[in-house]
């Protein structure tokens, strides 16, 4: 199986090197906007490396990885599914509703497999939650409470580009609420705040936000993300139900300290980042999309599931912005 990554700063570098670990990928090209990065992460893990994406799509490749900035991803994605490879693309698939909906059409009236990187749905953790309410051995859910808490902010720039706390970090625990539960949000409201950084503000953002959302069950789901979380990288789901309650991500490594005397659990050294919690899930979403790659199985997460996830961080961003509940419906118009 020969393999294509396009895009290898911080998390593409981090994909080129599971690829190339893969038993089934006979060979890796390697292409980024900065040639001189794409050929000296080549000649370091001696791989094959292309000038630009073209060379990439046109040059026999099953399949391609893309890890490059979110304005890129549409325009990508669709010359892939024209050139008939099949796509792993990191989230978002666009930057907007529009733009979305439009790749969406694309990868439906070609063919072509297309996966969104929701790494969530490939952690350990959060399978076994979701198999575990699909057992009934939760009962029925009356809460759902989940989290983000980034150790420190990402850089203005990165911030002035995101799109917004809810579209760029709480998109994750969005996916994870639907993808566990099997439910669809059906109304938020959401808020933020901003105490840290003024680039947060001068770019329309916040650094911390909240959100309860009501699933199309009645289910609560209490949604919360900060970038100010120095303890460590905290990312956890817990479902509250009629006959039992379970936490993803209560292990030793949590960053959170009890305030009771004499508890000295959680003892392990924190989490870092979302590279450091979620490795072995990066790792398993690649060996599904080189599965997909195959023929053997079909996308874990598309791009018309990728949509219903943003529509709700859409409507979270306008509730946080006008101050009042938004029903998910309300803008998918």
């Amino acid at each position: 199986m020969r393999l294509g990554i396009i895009g290898v700063g911080r998390i593409g570098a981090l994909h080129a090197e599971t690829l190339h670990a893969l038993a089934e990928v006979d060979e890796l090209v390697i292409t980024d906007a900065d040639t001189a990065r794409a050929r000296q992460l080549a000649s370091q893990m001696d791989v094959a490396w292309a000038e630009d994406s073209d060379e990439l799509l046109h040059g026999g490749t099953d399949g391609i990885v893309i890890a490059t900035p979110t304005g890129t991803h549409a325009p990508l994605i669709c010359a892939a599914v024209e050139a008939g490879v099949a796509v792993f693309c990191e989230k978002p698939v666009a930057g907007d509703v529009a733009a979305t909906r439009e790749v969406v059409r694309v990868v439906e009236n070609s063919g072509v497999q297309v996966q969104i990187g929701f790494q969530r749905r490939f952690d350990a953790g959060f399978a076994s939650a979701r198999e575990q309410l699909q057992a009934g051995k939760l009962g029925w859910l009356h809460t759902v409470r989940a989290g983000t808490l980034d150790p420190a902010p990402p850089p203005a720039s990165y911030v002035a580009t995101s799109g917004g706390i809810f579209r760029d970090c709480s998109v994750h625990d969005i996916d994870a609420v639907r993808w566990v539960s099997g439910r669809e949000v059906s109304e938020v409201y959401a808020t933020g705040s901003n105490r840290g950084a003024s680039f947060f503000s001068e770019a329309g953002d916040v650094d911390t936000a909240a959100a309860v959302a009501t699933l199309d069950d009645g289910t609560l789901a209490l949604i919360s993300a900060t970038r100010y979380n120095a303890a460590g990288y905290d990312v956890r789901l817990e479902l509250l139900g009629s006959l039992d309650s379970i936490s993803v991500g209560l292990d030793d490594r949590l960053p959170l300290r009890s305030a009771e005397p004499g508890v000295t659990w959680p003892a392990g050294t924190g989490y870092t980042g979302f590279m450091d919690r979620f490795r072995a899930a990066y790792v398993a979403e690649l060996q599904a999309f080189v599965e997909v790659v195959s023929g053997r199985a079909t996308s874990a997460c598309s791009p018309a599931d990728a949509l219903e996830t943003f529509y709700v961080a859409e409507a979270c961003e306008l509730s946080r912005k006008e101050r009042r509940p938004v029903t998910v419906e309300e803008v998918r118009l």
